[in-house]
């Protein structure tokens, strides 16, 4: 399972009034580490797919939620639950440190 992609049209309803907990991996078809965490993110969700939701956003196509949620650098991954941010995860990591910064999430 590949995490789909959100945009702008459909942030509200795939973010911000989903259900359970959202992870938001901010990204860019040019930037390196976007592409090394993208497979890792892929093995979480498919993992986890009953507790966790992942998303895609390409901040070259939405820069106004890149503005909104302050992305300075990426890859940045936000979790959203109850249409707010719950935790910020900066950069590229190996999986067991996405899953520990996730723990609380994935239960």
């Amino acid at each position: 399972m590949t995490a789909k992609a959100t945009t702008s049209a459909t942030w509200e309803q795939d973010v911000l009034n989903a259900d359970g907990p959202v992870l938001v991996d901010f990204w860019a078809a040019w930037c390196g580490p976007c592409r090394m965490v993208s497979p890792i993110l892929d093995e979480i969700q498919s993992e986890n797919s009953d507790k966790i939701t992942i998303l895609k956003l390409n901040v070259d196509e939405n820069p106004d939620l890149a503005m909104k949620y302050q992305i300075t650098s990426i890859p940045a991954m936000k979790v959203f639950q109850g249409g707010e941010v719950k935790t910020t995860i900066i950069g590229a990591k190996p999986k067991f440190a996405l899953e520990q910064d996730l723990a609380a999430f994935l239960g």
